[in-house]
C-alpha cells in the first residue's frame, strides 16, 4: 500500500468514526427502507415499509425483519442463507447460495431466497463500509481522482478476496475532501454484471461512528456517468444504534 494510499484510507477510517471506536462494538442494528427499479427487474414487489436491518461487525452475517411475513427474518452468512420465524423455526434455506446466480442476467428472476441473500451481503457491506477495507485480504490502491458536479473526489480502488461476500471483487470508492464517501462504484455480479453508481449522503451519527443515511443506486454507463433516469436501488438508513 504506497504512502498516498495509506494517508487517504487512514483519513476516511478517521472520518468515518475511527477503528478503534468501530473495533469497540459487535454489532449495529439499523431501520432500512429501500426502493428502487430493481425489484421489478427481478420479478419482485418492494414496499416502502421499514424494516431492522442487524448486521454483525466481526462475522459476516446479517439478519432483517420481518421478510415475507411480520414472523418472519432472514438468516445470511457467504455460506448459507435461511428464512426462518421469530422464534428460530426453519421455513426455507440454501447453502452455497452466490452459485445459484450463476448465468444470471439483469432480468432474471429472483425468487425469496435469491433477494434474501442480496439484502444480506449488500446491507453487510453497506452497514461495515468503510472498515471492512481493513478486513484481511482486502487491498486498497489510490487512483486518479474525479471530477463530477463542480467537486474533485479522491478514489481509492478495493480489491475483496473471495472470503468477502460483496458486489463484485474489484470496486471503486469516491471521497470528498473531509474523507466522507460520497460515491461507491461496483458491478452486480448477481444480476449479469450490471454496472452501478451509488451516491451517499445525509451522514448519521451514533455513538461516534458516521455512516451515510441514504444510498442512491444507478445504472452506470459507459462513460462512468449514473444514468439518472434509472434509478436501481435507494435505501434510506436510520435509527442506528452500536452494542
Amino acid at each position: 500500500m504506497g504512502g498516498r494510499t495509506s494517508e487517504l484510507l487512514q483519513g476516511v477510517l478517521a472520518a468515518h468514526g475511527g477503528l478503534a471506536r468501530w473495533k469497540g462494538f459487535e454489532r449495529v442494528d439499523a431501520s432500512i427502507v429501500t426502493e428502487g427499479l430493481l425489484w421489478g427487474m427481478k420479478g419482485l414487489v418492494q414496499d416502502s415499509e421499514p424494516r431492522r436491518m442487524t448486521v454483525w461487525l466481526r462475522e459476516q452475517r446479517a439478519s432483517v425483519m420481518p421478510f415475507g411475513g411480520p414472523d418472519r427474518r432472514t438468516a445470511w452468512t457467504p455460506g448459507r442463507i435461511a428464512i426462518e420465524t421469530t422464534d428460530g423455526q426453519l421455513v426455507a434455506e440454501r447453502t452455497e447460495p452466490r452459485a445459484s446466480f450463476s448465468g444470471h442476467g439483469e432480468s432474471t428472476p429472483w425468487d425469496p431466497l435469491h433477494r434474501a441473500y442480496f439484502n444480506g451481503y449488500a446491507l453487510w457491506s453497506y452497514l461495515t463500509m468503510p472498515f471492512l477495507f481493513t478486513l484481511p485480504g482486502v487491498t486498497a490502491e489510490e487512483i486518479e481522482p474525479w471530477e463530477e458536479g463542480g467537486q474533485r473526489w479522491r478514489r481509492l480502488r478495493v480489491r475483496f478476496p473471495d472470503s468477502v461476500a460483496t458486489h463484485c471483487a474489484l470496486q471503486d470508492f469516491y471521497f470528498d475532501g473531509d474523507c466522507l464517501l460520497r460515491r461507491h462504484d461496483y458491478q452486480l455480479d448477481v444480476s449479469g454484471g450490471l454496472p452501478a453508481a451509488q451516491y451517499l449522503h445525509d451522514y448519521i451519527e451514533a455513538q461516534g461512528l458516521r455512516m451515510p443515511g441514504k444510498r442512491r443506486a444507478y445504472r452506470r454507463d459507459a462513460d462512468n456517468r449514473a444514468v439518472d433516469a434509472q434509478l436501481l436501488v435507494a435505501i434510506d438508513i436510520s435509527d442506528l444504534h452500536y452494542t
